[in-house]
């Protein structure tokens, strides 16, 4: 499993979002306090953002060792600032190894993607189901071994097609569902907008003013965090939230 962090709204700096926290995402790479499965998340780190004004796609940084570890993000964290970003510490789900491309978020031209959960009997056919469903052009550019490269790129097949980037999420839990399921929370943004479907693993939310800032588990005791209902999709900007109801096989 992993922790996830997603913000978008007035420039802050990496640092401020990653370790200043009372239970920032640093401290949850070995100290989570909901996760469904693993104890630490010490098999990966990774961070996204944007600089809109110099171009369309994220800077990113990943690295195949704990967070805790990482004194090269440690540094770069308090001079880099953006309106938008996207990270997670990663706990891998056996027998999936620890390895740089297989840590989100994962990117391709504007896109940010990240994922909490995994795919029932990915190992066992239903990853090998899931590729053969891909364009070619999408399926080439995989390059690691775990499941949430396969959704990102699923979902980056039906943006190509034209399907609104919440509607692609939906979809790809339907392509999944149709299969043997799993636990898909997922995170998906453009710099300018986050995509959030919970399926399965705990989402969170709070909105400041202008500021949206979702996670896997509240980083502070604020009375503003909320808990996004299972089966839900999220769509936000800065400052601006709406959450609908998906609806996955199996559930009412």
């Amino acid at each position: 499993m992993c922790r996830l962090l997603a913000y978008i709204g007035p420039s802050t700096t990496l640092h401020a979002l990653l370790y200043e926290s009372a239970h920032s995402l640093h401290e949850q790479s070995w100290a989570p306090t909901a996760q469904r499965s693993g104890v630490v998340n010490a098999d990966g780190v990774g961070v996204g953002w944007y600089d809109l004004e110099r171009r369309p796609e994220p800077a990113r940084y990943r690295a195949a060792r704990p967070m805790w570890a990482d004194r090269s993000l440690a540094s770069l964290a308090g001079v880099v600032a953006s309106t938008a970003v996207l990270a997670a510490v990663r706990s891998a789900t056996p027998p999936s190894p620890s390895e740089e491309s297989s840590t989100s978020p994962f990117t391709d031209g504007p896109w940010l993607f990240a994922h909490n959960g995994s795919v029932d009997g990915f190992r066992s056919g239903v990853g090998t189901r899931l590729r053969r469903s891909l364009s070619e052009r999408r399926d080439a550019g995989i390059v690691g071994t775990s499941d949430s490269e396969v959704l990102f790129a699923l979902f980056l097949d039906r943006v190509d097609a034209g399907m609104p980037a919440r509607e692609a999420l939906a979809s790809v839990v339907d392509a999944v569902d149709a299969e043997e399921g799993g636990h898909l929370t997922m995170v998906a943004m453009d710099g300018r907008r986050l995509v959030a479907v919970a399926a399965g693993d705990s989402l969170h939310l709070r909105t400041t003013g202008a500021a949206v800032i979702a996670m896997s588990e509240p980083h502070d005791d604020d009375a503003g965090w909320e808990s996004v209902p299972d089966a839900s999709l999220v769509e936000a900007t800065p400052g601006d939230v709406t959450c609908t109801a998906l609806h996955r096989k199996g559930t009412a």
